[in-house]
């Protein structure tokens, strides 16, 4: 297994890397939508069960149907990028398969089983169950995908910060021995609440925007007025929420992927009392030279608020990408190893793997490997170059994920207020900007993941396993072609899903 991993061809990572970014890419349309479309009919439905207002319900109604639309397009991308783990990461899944795989084994029974039978009451119960079972289904459909999401988010997780397992020299795999450790870590619940919040942003913003689009046609005025309220409201307390979480994220980043960190702010040189970046310079398209300049050019920053936000501390120590990669000391007088001795550190443990697999099953080697497990993966590591994710797209999508979320919290509190102030007519710039919601929140949606999966490059699982010694020893032109086979296909079914939810959104709720 070893020299398969050094001998990989770097088109296969490439291409194997390509179409997992694709499948998840277009996955990532989809799911957000379909949490937050869950908040959103799940409220309308409870307005009608408790006025039983036909109104109530024709709203549910339209905003169930747009669920079930998106719903059906998700499930397809989320069996296709499951599958791909076995077949274009079988070293990932051979090494670590034994915890990875049971969250998304659970996920699997949740939303085969929960979410497809309550999605079926859902629709087709209205008149076959009562009000008060209609509704409870309604809830546990939306519920039952956000438990799905859990279990994803688990597996993601962990790859962050892997914890609650050991290595096993017999088997060559990692195997778990704390399942309350892997499920509920901190990286995994902050993940969890930050992600779902981000998607009721999403929602709110979908359902917001549609709203918007209507007032401008003038049609549907009241479904439109009171969709409004419920859609603004939802995206002003999920985006002060998803601030919060945000806060929370930053700060566990800091603690255990201090290199995420350093990108993002394209902080080249640490030390105290350090400042959080407001805008600088930064080429996305290119590497700067982090190891000879102090910091990018035309950098503003806040001063100290970037220690705080990693520290807690307005003066604590905020490692730079140079100081990762010479070593350095923690607040708390930890050091941290030089890359070069993680490196070494690394070699020690494979070469003690492989001696240990080749026959020498000594105590000895059993020692090296222990003592030195914790820095397996940059045993594969050449130089510092490959353990510096790309700077300048991490800067940016920050920057784009956080900027707009400052301004989804702006836009949704201005459009209650006007639409709670009856004497006060909603002017029509701002119902274009209501509209406009909805792709600067699916921007805002899929700048936070490039940041998460960008930001932890070149590691497959950190610190463990880089991504060219997971992948599948397969020919990288069978890889590329499927990439486009599936650029294709997902190509196709946006666009009927974008096609079938226009002609929904076109015919209106059937008051």
């Amino acid at each position: 297994m070893e020299n398969l991993l050094l001998s990989i061809d770097v088109d296969v990572v490439n291409w194997s890397r390509a179409q997992f970014a694709l499948t998840a890419i277009y996955h990532w349309l989809f799911v957000p939508l379909t949490l937050g479309l869950a908040v959103i009919m799940g409220i309308m439905e409870t307005c009608y069960y408790r006025t039983r207002k036909e109104f109530w319900k024709t709203t549910a109604k339209f905003w169930q149907m747009l669920f079930g639309i998106n719903f059906a397009m998700g499930v397809a991308t989320g069996i296709i990028l499951e599958f791909e783990f076995g077949t274009n990461w079988s070293n990932y899944s051979w090494f670590v398969g034994d915890i990875f795989g049971a969250p998304l084994a659970i996920e699997g029974v949740v939303a085969f089983f929960m979410e497809s039978t309550f999605v079926a009451v859902m629709f087709f119960g209205w008149k076959k169950v009562s009000a008060g079972f209609h509704l409870a289904s309604t809830w546990l459909t939306g519920l039952g995908a956000t438990i799905s999401a859990w279990w994803i988010l688990v597996a993601n997780a962990w790859m962050q910060y892997p914890i609650g397992c050991e290595f096993n020299p017999n088997t060559m795999r990692n195997e778990m021995v704390s399942f309350l450790d892997v499920a509920l870590s901190p990286m995994a619940v902050n993940k969890f609440f930050h992600t779902v919040t981000s998607s009721w942003i999403l929602g709110a913003a979908f359902c917001v925007g549609i709203c918007c689009w209507y007032l401008l046609r003038k049609r549907h005025i009241d479904f439109a007025k009171q969709s409004l309220k419920v859609g603004a409201s939802v995206g002003l307390v999920a985006s002060l929420l998803a601030a919060f979480t945000g806060d929370t994220s930053a700060y566990l980043v800091a603690q255990h992927q201090p290199m995420k960190l350093a990108a993002m702010e394209a902080l080249y040189e640490g030390g105290k009392d350090q400042g959080l970046t407001a805008v600088a310079l930064v080429n996305p398209f290119s590497q700067p030279d982090y190891m000879n300049e102090a910091e990018p050019p035309m950098r503003i920053a806040i001063p100290n608020v970037l220690s705080f936000l990693a520290t807690r501390d307005i003066h604590g120590y905020v490692p730079g990408v140079k100081n990762i990669i010479e070593g350095y000391t923690k607040d708390d007088g930890t050091v941290e190893p030089p890359l070069t001795e993680k490196m070494e550190r690394g070699k020690k443990a494979i070469e003690a793997l492989k001696a240990y697999r080749g026959g020498e099953k000594t105590e000895a080697n059993k020692a090296i490997l222990k003592d030195n497990m914790k820095y397996f993966g940059y045993g594969y590591i050449k130089n510092a170059d490959q353990t510096v994710p790309p700077i300048g797209i991490n800067f940016w999508a920050f920057r784009i994920m956080v900027g707009l979320g400052s301004l989804f919290i702006l836009v949704f509190g201005v459009i209650l207020f006007f639409v709670y102030k009856k004497d006060i007519a909603q002017p029509r710039w701002l119902q274009w900007v209501g509209f406009a919601l909805i792709p600067l929140a699916y921007i805002a949606s899929e700048s936070g993941w490039l940041v998460a999966e960008f930001g932890r490059q070149p590691w497959t699982i950190q610190d463990m396993l880089p991504t060219w010694a997971a992948v599948s020893d397969l020919s990288s032109s069978n890889i590329a072609l499927t990439f486009f086979l599936f650029l294709v296909l997902f190509t196709t079914m946006l666009c009927v899903e974008i096609s079938i939810m226009c002609k929904q959104i076109k015919k209106g709720p059937q008051l």
